[in-house]
Parts: structure tokens; sequence; C-alpha cells
């Protein structure tokens, strides 16, 4: 396989620092109702894209599996949990270093709430997942690059009442691109379009969940469902070429 340069996974990460310091500096000079509503209009377009995303379903038993073995797993291992910790820790020193707080009126509970909901959202969305894989596999960056462009004005509203948290947010996604970039001459030869439309669905379902969450409807354990994206690719196969042909 030939080598191929990263430059999309440059590009997107730097777009979401980029716009998360953007954001951080200009939140506090916007109105706070214009902060809620952008909010808002945001959580209803995560749930937009979730929903594009969920309509690529192949294999329902495979999704409903994945999903609730993956937030089993989760909540066992105190992934939320251990997220938040990590994030308190860092935001007092963060706060003290640029001698800011984050904007707006919300409590520590409601900030954590959509932080986490903001690493998720960044790191585990199937797009970037899916562009990462892509670009590692056959240098394909036209899907990081289009997701920068969101990902900056997405950063920049979150980091409005996040703060210069939201910029950190960007090293665990590079983390996480770069290694689906090493290992994409591994991972996708051994995938087929069932198995990535039920990627693309999992990862819909958490956007969905996120755009929930984002918007105050409803606080789905979103980070306890992260497992769910590495379990719905194996659930898949199981349930296309093994277990559906048996019962079909």
């Amino acid at each position: 396989m030939p080598a191929y340069f990263p430059s999309g996974i440059i590009i997107n990460v730097s777009a979401v620092i980029l716009g998360g310091i953007a954001g951080a500096l200009l939140g506090p000079k916007l109105p706070k109702d214009l902060r809620t509503t952008l909010n808002l209009i945001f959580g209803a377009c995560s749930m937009t894209m979730g929903i594009s995303y969920i309509v690529k379903l192949q294999t329902l038993p495979a999704l409903m599996l994945a999903i609730i073995v993956g937030t089993a797993v989760g909540h066992l291992v105190h992934l939320e949990s251990g997220i938040s910790g990590v994030a308190a820790k860092l935001q007092g020193p963060v706060s003290a270093l640029v001698r800011s707080e984050p904007s707006g009126d919300m409590s520590e509970d409601e900030w954590m709430s959509r932080y986490i909901a903001a690493v998720v959202l960044f790191c585990a969305s199937g797009t970037g997942i899916f562009g990462a894989l892509q670009s590692g596999l056959n240098g394909d960056q036209s899907i990081l690059i289009s997701k920068a462009i969101l990902d900056f004005f997405t950063a920049a509203i979150f980091a409005a009442d996040l703060g210069f948290m939201t910029p950190l947010i960007g090293i665990p996604q590079a983390v996480i691109m770069a290694v689906l970039f090493v290992l994409a001459g591994v991972i996708m030869p051994l995938t087929n379009e069932v198995m990535m439309g039920d990627f693309r669905a999992c990862g819909g379902v958490l956007m969905l969940c996120t755009g929930f969450r984002i918007c105050g409807i409803k606080c789905f354990p979103i980070a306890n469902m992260l497992p769910a994206m590495v379990l719905i690719m194996p659930f898949s196969w199981m349930f296309a070429d093994l277990i559906l042909p048996l019962i079909g």
C-alpha cells in the first residue's frame, strides 16, 4: 500500500482547534440568547445528520445488539465518568492559564454534559472515522476537508459556552484519526458494503443521541455508548453472513 500524507487529518484537527479558540475569545461578547439559540440549532443539525446516517442501516439486529452491549460495556468500565474526571482536572488549569472562564450561566453538571457531547461529536462521528480510513487507504482527503469546514463553526459554537477547553478536543481527535489512518490498510479490506452501512448507522444513532443531549431533551450516556462503534462491524458480519442465512 502506498504511503499517504495525512493532510486531511491535519486540516480537520486544525479546524477544531482554531474554531475552538475563536469561539472562546468571542463567546463572552455574544448575547446569551444567541448562544442558546445556536446550541439548539446545532443540536437539531446533529440529530438531522444522525438520521441521514441511520437510513443507511442494513442489519437492524446487529445495530440493536451493538448499541445494547456497547453501552453496557461503556457503563461497566465507567467510560463517561472517566472522561468527566479528566475534563474536570484540566478545566481549572486551562482556565487559569488563559485567565478565562467558560461563558454563560451553566452549572458544573451542565458544563460537563455539554463538554462530553462535544468530545463524542468530534472524536466519534461516522464521517470522521470513515474519512480517516479513506485517507489512509487511498489518499482521499476530500471527506475530512469537507468535514473541517463544518467542524470549525461547530467548535466555535461549543467554545462560546465551554471556553478554552474546546480546542483541547483536537488532541484525542488527532490520536483517534491517526490510529485509523495507520490501520486503514488492515481494516478496510475486511469490510463490505453491509458492514459499512451498519457502521454509519451506528454513528448516526450516537449523533442523534448527542443532538438530544445538546438540546437538553434527554441526557443519553453517549460516552458510554462509544464501544458500540467497535462492536458494530463484527456484529454486522455475524448477522449478515452467519445467522441470517441460517434462519432465512
